[in-house]
């Protein structure tokens, strides 16, 4: 479906019945038409938290919880993030016998819309900790030439150490726009690499490109991993972007060419 016909961006009331049928599959295909022969493109996860979620129990007490969902990168579809939110909040009202009947129907719902299976995780609303960051900080760098739009062409090998290299960096600097609203979407971004070694300014002015582009989440993500490996040729890598909460939901798309580089999901400060 097309994202013109969602929810994002409209006046809209909140369900106060479940209503399952809110929810609001995007095709991926389009977004990938230009790199769907990248390896990897299709290998990874996209990991949601929802901070909104709450059900009755069977005596019609209200119970809260924080979710994290996990849609498979395979998955046909990404579901937009306005309808999903109105999705859990249409639960809010309903009594399901135990939180395991709420995570089952949750995940039933969810499976249909991505068109693969999606899984739900529920946590207590004060035991989703919060991580640090692993691996080299490079916003302190000063690159040569910065662009407003993705230009892969910043990309560049390291000129003084052609020396094979496996290093995670990493930047805070991630901003996008969303394609329908255009409000900023805010996130920090680990690329994992094994290969010739990068230039790490250019992976740095790459990354602020992205500074007013429009896109999704899940679409500047995989944007990144194809502009890197075409252009750098690693022999592994890994992009993973932890984005900001915004209405109650933060998206982590994370996409991997080794099933073995594939990263616990986490949660930082600004999320």
């Amino acid at each position: 479906m097309s994202v013109e016909h969602s929810l994002l961006g409209k006046d809209t009331n909140y369900p106060t019945e479940y209503q399952p049928d809110i929810l609001f599959p995007i095709s991926r295909a389009t977004a990938r038409e230009k790199y769907a022969h990248v390896e990897g493109i299709q290998q990874g996860k996209d990991w949601w938290h929802v901070f909104e979620i709450s059900w009755l129990n069977a005596a019609g007490i209200p119970q809260v919880a924080i979710g994290r969902m996990a849609l498979p990168a395979s998955s046909p579809n990404l579901i937009e993030s306005k309808s999903l939110k109105l999705y859990f909040n249409s639960m809010n009202f309903t009594q399901f016998d135990s939180k395991e009947a709420f995570i089952a129907t949750a995940e039933k719902d969810l499976s249909a819309a991505a068109g693969a299976p999606v899984t739900l995780t529920l946590f207590q609303a004060d035991d989703l900790d919060i991580s640090k960051p692993e691996g080299i900080c490079i916003d302190d760098l000063s690159p040569e030439r910065l662009e407003n739009h993705p230009d892969a062409s910043l990309l560049k090998l390291d000129a003084e150490n052609s020396e094979a290299v496996e290093v995670q960096l990493y930047s805070h600097l991630l901003r996008s726009n969303c394609p329908v609203t255009g409000q900023p979407d805010w996130g920090t971004v680990f690329i994992r690499y094994q290969g010739k070694k990068p230039c790490y300014r250019s992976i740095l002015a790459y990354i602020i490109s992205y500074r007013q582009h429009n896109g999704f989440h899940e679409q500047c993500v995989e944007q990144m991993f194809a502009d890197i490996w075409q252009n750098l040729e690693p022999e592994k890598l890994m992009v993973y972007a932890t984005y900001t909460r915004r209405g109650g939901l933060d998206i982590n798309p994370c996409r991997v060419s080794d099933a073995t580089w594939m990263p616990r999901p986490i949660r930082l400060a600004r999320q």
